[in-house]
């Protein structure tokens, strides 16, 4: 019996022991990483400038390897634009451009260019290479810079038709960048050169709308500031770094993550503490922490990089997968604003009544009803970041634009209730009296963990607003049931009755004559036929003014009443 129980034992813990190890999987140095790539984080600028003659000014700084200094520019479809390039490295490019770009290169440049040179759209001057001073020298020359870019080892830059400018300030002030960012043109470079160690256990169930990626930088690796970009949506990243690393997220679309390094998220000026201790760097050791941490029971994959710069950006997700080409938000220089630029991705969802059940789709509101609003958010990793409203208000969507501050009055909201939302009320009043009817909602929000506030960007809803109808008013209607009718029939009766019984009393009160005596009217005072004087005899003799039929009939009348009174 002892024999069994001690092999089923056995068994059991193989078992254990083979279901954990196929939880992890062993890396192997690879060249193309399928899913995390490296990105320089190089200098640049990106402004508003348009010049006077409707052309935007871009300058390119181009730095190669000794293998690799052939380039390409396809710019068929390019708005107006002065192009300026410059390169510390010999260079050949091939360039297919429209009329309405001009090219300008250094007398003494170390750039070769070959392509549709009869537009005679190429030009040579003498102009400074240092970074700052060629900025200054095309401010001079131009009127200002739209963008400066320094790319290393370009293969191709092609333009993609869309205007090159975004809303901010007109100084190109150089600071670290990702290129990538700027929609207005599609970069491809050769792949920069780094050591990885990637693998992917067996997808037994797998789902892409779980997916755990797993990154991991050992400990004697010099980099200490990686900043990471997240191309997947409803992604789960574990992130493990050397003590004193600082991950920085230029996007966040839906994204959950851990790390033992403290987190940074744009436009959030304070860190973010460690989420968990890790301090070994042992491939199987981090993947089961991952494991534990988001209790999952695989992972999509694991990277473990040592990049030779100390900052470097690190992109998530499928090279092929088509939302590696959506363009992330703009890293935000502190103390400029953050034009449309969102912590988190926010929803604003308005109610009709305070208890938050029926909302409004689409946002068709009355002018005269106060209005419910709930503005609401995604959990960031492990951390909780609480909403809160700055302002909100309202501009028309009209040819003439009016703006108006909002006043808000908060709502109750626990975090039961609504967790990672807020909630607000607010009236219309003071839009009765304007003509238009389409309005832009939209609050400022920030983000708050702990006593810890950022900037969380503004959050926007479109709204109808419809004037109240005023109706004249109805007149009351009265429905009547059966004891109502029985009632007002036997009141109609009871009334009848009192009204004969008074009548009656009344008669015989007062006592009126069957018969009219003239006479006695004529001898009493006017008015008073029924009155107790004792009437006098009336006299039978005709007057002689009374003819004799006349005489006849009131003889006969007068006979009555002196008969009955006899």
């Amino acid at each position: 019996m002892e024999r069994h129980v001690a092999r089923f034992a056995l068994f059991l813990f193989i078992t254990v022991a083979a279901s954990a190890s196929s939880q992890t999987c062993d890396p192997t140095v690879v060249n193309d990483n399928p899913w995390v790539y490296v990105i320089e984080m190089l200098i640049g600028c990106w402004t508003s400038f348009i010049g006077e003659d409707k052309a935007e000014v871009h300058i390119l700084n181009l730095n190669f390897a000794a293998d690799s200094n052939m380039f390409s520019l396809q710019m068929t479809n390019a708005k107006p634009m002065n192009l300026i390039l410059t390169s510390p490295n010999t260079a050949y490019g091939l360039f297919n451009i429209s009329l309405d770009v001009n090219i300008y290169i250094n007398n003494d440049s170390t750039i070769t260019l070959h392509g549709n040179q009869h537009h005679n759209n190429v030009h040579k001057q003498n102009f400074p290479t240092q970074d700052e001073e060629l900025v200054k020298w095309a401010r001079q020359k131009f009127g200002g810079v739209t963008s400066f870019t320094t790319i290393r080892n370009l293969k191709t830059l092609s333009l993609t038709g869309t205007k090159g400018t975004k809303a901010g300030s007109r100084s190109c002030i150089l600071r670290e960048e990702d290129a990538f960012e700027k929609h207005f043109m599609k970069i491809e470079t050769a792949p920069l050169a780094s050591s990885f160690k990637s693998c992917s256990p067996p997808q037994q169930n797998p789902s892409d709308d779980a997916e755990l990626h797993i990154i991991n930088i050992p400990e004697n690796a010099s980099t200490r500031n990686v900043s990471l970009r997240v191309n997947t949506k409803e992604t789960s990243v574990f992130l493990r770094g050397p003590q004193g690393t600082t991950w920085s997220f230029l996007n966040l679309q839906h994204t959950k993550f851990g790390s033992n390094n403290d987190i940074l998220l744009t436009a959030f000026p304070h860190k973010i503490p460690p989420s968990f201790t890790l301090n070994s760097d042992n491939a199987g050791d981090v993947q089961r922490k991952a494991l534990d941490h988001f209790r999952a029971s695989t992972f999509t994959s694991y990277t473990e990089l040592r990049p030779e710069d100390s900052m470097v950006l690190l992109v998530l997700g499928k090279k092929d997968n088509p939302a590696v080409t959506e363009t992330a938000p703009a890293t935000v220089t502190p103390g400029t604003p953050n034009v449309g630029h969102q912590q988190m991705p926010l929803l604003m969802q308005l109610y009709a009544s305070p208890d938050y059940h029926c909302p409004l789709d689409p946002a068709k509101v009355q002018s005269d009803k106060r209005i419910y609003a709930e503005i609401s958010g995604h959990t960031l990793g492990d951390f909780v970041l609480t909403i809160k409203v700055i302002s909100c208000f309202v501009r028309s969507t009209g040819s003439c634009p009016v703006v108006k501050e909002l006043p808000f009055m908060p709502e109750a909201c626990t975090l039961n209730s609504c967790p990672n939302s807020t909630r607000l009320s607010f009236s219309l009043d003071q839009l009765q009296e304007l003509e238009s009817t389409t309005w832009d909602l939209e609050c400022s929000v920030k983000l708050c963990y702990s006593e810890k506030c950022g900037d969380g960007g503004r959050v926007k809803r479109n709204l109808e607003v419809t004037q109240p109808c005023l109706q004249p008013p109805t007149p009351p209607c009265i429905d009547f049931g059966l004891p109502g009718v029985l009632g007002i029939a036997f009141g109609g009766f009871l009334i009848g009755v009192l009204l004969i019984g008074a009548l009656w009393f009344i008669k015989i009160k007062t006592g009126y004559p069957t018969g009219l005596d003239i006479s006695s009217t004529a001898a009493n005072l006017p008015g008073c036929p029924c009155s107790g004087a004792k009437r006098q005899p009336v006299s039978t003799k005709p007057s002689p003014s009374e003819n004799s039929s006349a005489n006849a009939s009131i003889g006969s009348t007068q006979s009555t009443p002196t008969s009955s009174m006899a």
